[in-house]
């Protein structure tokens, strides 16, 4: 078989491999690639951009290698022995320019994207943002509207187009609060409040999980994200709040004892600074409630 030939029979194995792995990424629709929210577009892109740069360096080794073992395999007697091309000029340039270009290409995507997608970054928005609070039990999520004085356990509801302020901490082993669709995970650690800004521009149900292994009712930490209209999302408030049951010092520390695949439920009361009683559980000079 000519040179000729055999290029074109890898440039299409190449492509056909490609073409496979781009088809099965597609079918699959993996959350991370089938983003629902502004931050979580960005983080695509960004994700999209380093591989396909990635790309120029890996096929080329790949086609390279491959070809390389075929060429110079001990059958073929045509292959001739160039040994001078190890201190070629030129040669040299190539396969180490190409690769410190991107390098450097990549540390200022890096840097610009450090800071563009900073979780601490409040989104831009003409409406006014929704604070919402989160704290990682065993083994379960809890989600306080402070500014509404509900709560719900396994279960958020957002309003589209509304940034949203989630103030995270924990009051159990460290976890990480993920919901792929809106964007990038975040720690929750005990003693410590951490943030994360996230805006659905889509309406639909998302799914959030837990990103780290907690325990061995870490698999059960699956919460819904519902992303409705202001309409909806205030209904739903006015439902909340005409529920039974409010979450009072007494009722948390029933809640933060270790369960596993908690239902969801909601409350429609929480006890004035919740949140910050959790926190002061780890302070050694503060005093709380839900000790």
């Amino acid at each position: 078989m000519s040179k000729k030939y055999k290029i074109i029979l890898i440039s299409i194995a190449v492509v056909w491999f490609i073409g496979i792995i781009a088809w099965y990424l597609h079918a699959k629709n993996f959350a991370v690639l089938n983003p629902k929210g502004i931050v979580a577009n960005r983080e695509r892109r960004l994700m999209l951009i380093t591989v396909l740069l990635g790309m120029i360096v890996i096929i080329p080794v790949y086609i390279m290698t491959f070809s390389f073992a075929w060429r110079y395999r001990e059958s073929n007697k045509k292959a001739r022995y160039e040994p001078e091309l190890a201190g070629n000029a030129v040669v040299e340039t190539i396969w180490w320019g190409i690769p410190a270009a991107i390098i450097l290409i990549l540390s200022i995507i890096a840097w610009q994207s450090s800071h563009s997608l900073d979780p601490h970054r409040q989104l831009v928005s003409s409406r006014t943002p929704l604070t919402i609070q989160v704290v990682a039990l065993d083994w379960k999520w809890l989600f306080i509207y402070p500014e509404q004085r509900i709560a719900s356990v396994n279960y958020l509801r957002i309003p589209v187009n509304t940034p949203v302020t989630f103030d995270i901490t924990a009051d159990a082993p460290m976890n990480s609060f993920w919901v792929p669709q809106l964007g990038g995970q975040i720690y929750a650690m005990a003693g410590m409040s951490t943030q994360l800004h996230l805006m659905a521009d889509t309406p639909g149900s998302y799914e959030g999980s837990s990103a780290n292994l907690s325990g061995r009712g870490f698999a059960g930490m699956h919460f819904t994200v519902d992303a409705t209209s202001d309409s909806e999302f205030n209904n739903w408030l006015q439902a909340s709040r005409s529920m039974p049951g409010e979450l009072d010092a007494s009722t948390y520390r029933q809640l933060a004892k270790p369960s596993t695949d908690v239902e969801p439920r909601q409350y429609a009361a929480v006890m004035p600074n919740l949140y910050q009683e959790i926190l002061l559980k780890y302070m050694t000079s503060g005093a709380s409630d839900v000790r």
